[in-house]
């Protein structure tokens, strides 16, 4: 942290209704550390020292708070205090929480603000939720290419107390469509005279608006890009993706990922925090997937019901139920991850040369563990319980069948949820392990029958 200044410090500081003391003593921190320090005061202290600060400090530090934290400080935030406060803050920034609030709060603000300011707050606002347009920013540098390199630093200089960065300036034509672009450093080294036409580089990566936010994470990531110039249908430069951005989107997806392969996220619903999402939030996404496994479990005990005959008569069979499914799940689940892994790094992609190129490389590893687990399986069967050979190969062949379906079933799965536009992080691994374990007792079962017929027969 950028300051030893801790939470009681700050009540005490704040118990004194001094703006002046508040902003001395607020002075050293940095606005992310500012931020957590108020994520443990009441919702008048915080909206105190918001009001204390300078306007543009007080926006950078009401940024860095949770969406959920802004949207609850918002709401009770007096009209003409959050109207300014959303002037101070970033355009991208502004745009997320204007979006977050009731509609009739939106419409009491907007007569408040710039016509510059709501202009940009109805462009940001209207690209679509998982877009590159929903998250990029119009606080970019943008200069003419007649313009001589002492002018471009002097528009640069002025311009960058309201930008994101100024490290790399956009290049764009009399009808704003992008040319070029020129680093600061590249302005610095020129001469003079040298217009920005004769430094600037005309081949730029860019990305369309209405490109999927990952995209626009990858470019950034595989050119490493400080910012990435976001364009319209007709390569009119919109706005920017920074690289901070960009990280942000990366650490969202991961966690949703991470959510939804682990069945804690309902489709389409919002991502879960154990700390902070309601009790209805947590039961509900929790519940989707758990009702989900509740009815392949019930399909997978008929099964199993079914089969009282032959556990009558084999009733060691039962003690092999569990570690037989579970290592079809298991396998599916390992699979799944390594698949899906390769297509969120761009090794592979949605075609069916990829499909039978990861079969080949897959299938032959399934196979060799499959054989070595069943072989396993059989020499602990056999060593520690009392039963025939009849019983063994059951055990083996079924143990090796799951493995390689498990394996199958997890190479197909993400491959068929990219052909259906659907995140393939999606399938979630209990849904995985659930419907491997309905295949695993049909297999097992059905194995069963076919080597221990002689038993049933008698």
């Amino acid at each position: 942290m950028a300051t030893a200044l801790d939470r009681a410090a700050l009540a005490a500081i704040l118990a004194r209704k001094d703006d002046g003391t508040i902003r001395a003593a607020l002075a050293s921190c940095h606005p992310y550390d500012l931020a957590q320090l108020l994520a443990g005061l009441a919702p008048a202290e915080r909206l105190a020292v918001l009001a204390a600060l300078p306007p543009r400090r007080a926006g950078q530090v009401f940024g860095y708070l949770d969406p959920a934290e802004q949207l609850a400080l918002a709401r009770i935030m007096p009209r003409d205090s959050l109207g300014a406060l959303l002037s101070a803050m970033e355009p991208d920034e502004r745009a997320d929480l204007f979006q977050a609030l009731p509609e009739e709060s939106r419409e009491a603000l907007l007569p408040g603000l710039a016509a510059a300011e709501r202009e940009d707050i109805r462009k940001l606002a209207s690209y679509a939720e998982g877009t590159v347009g929903a998250v990029m920013t119009s606080a970019y540098a943008a200069l003419a290419p007649d313009l001589s390199a002492e002018e471009a630093i002097g528009v640069l200089r002025r311009e960058a107390p309201d930008r994101e960065t100024i490290y790399d300036a956009y290049v764009i034509d009399p009808e704003r469509r992008l040319v070029g672009v020129v680093s600061l450093r590249d302005l610095l080294l020129a001469a003079p005279g040298a217009t920005v036409a004769e430094i600037m580089k005309r081949e730029v990566v860019k990305v369309a608006a209405e490109a999927p936010r990952a995209e626009a994470v990858r470019l950034v990531r595989e050119y490493d890009l400080l910012a990435l110039p976001v364009v319209n249908g007709g390569g009119k430069l919109i706005g920017i993706v920074t690289a901070d951005d960009a990280m942000d989107v990366a650490e969202r997806e991961e966690m949703r990922r991470i959510q939804t392969f682990g069945g804690t996220l309902a489709l389409g619903g919002p991502d879960l925090d154990i700390l902070r999402s309601p009790f209805r939030r947590l039961f509900g996404a929790r519940f989707f997937w758990l009702a989900i496994l509740t009815v392949f479990g019930l399909v997978t005990s008929h099964v199993v019901a079914a089969q009282e005959e032959m556990l009558d008569k084999a009733l060691v069979l039962a003690a092999f139920i569990a570690p037989i499914i579970d290592m079809g799940g298991n396998t599916g689940s390992q699979t799944a991850t390594m698949v899906i892994r390769g297509m969120a790094l761009g090794q592979i992609g949605v075609n069916w040369a990829d499909v039978w190129r990861v079969l080949r490389r897959d299938l032959p590893v399934a196979g060799a563990l499959g054989v070595g687990v069943a072989l396993l399986e059989a020499v602990l069967a056999a060593t520690t319980k009392s039963i025939g050979w009849d019983v063994v190969a059951v055990v083996g062949l079924s143990m090796l069948a799951c493995t390689v379906v498990g394996s199958l079933f997890g190479i197909l799965l993400p491959f068929a949820a990219r052909a259906m536009r659907q995140d393939p992080a999606t399938l979630s691994s209990p849904v995985i392990t659930s419907v491997m374990d309905l295949l695993g007792v049909l297999i097992y079962f059905g194995i069963a029958w076919i080597f221990l017929a002689h038993l049933f027969a008698a």
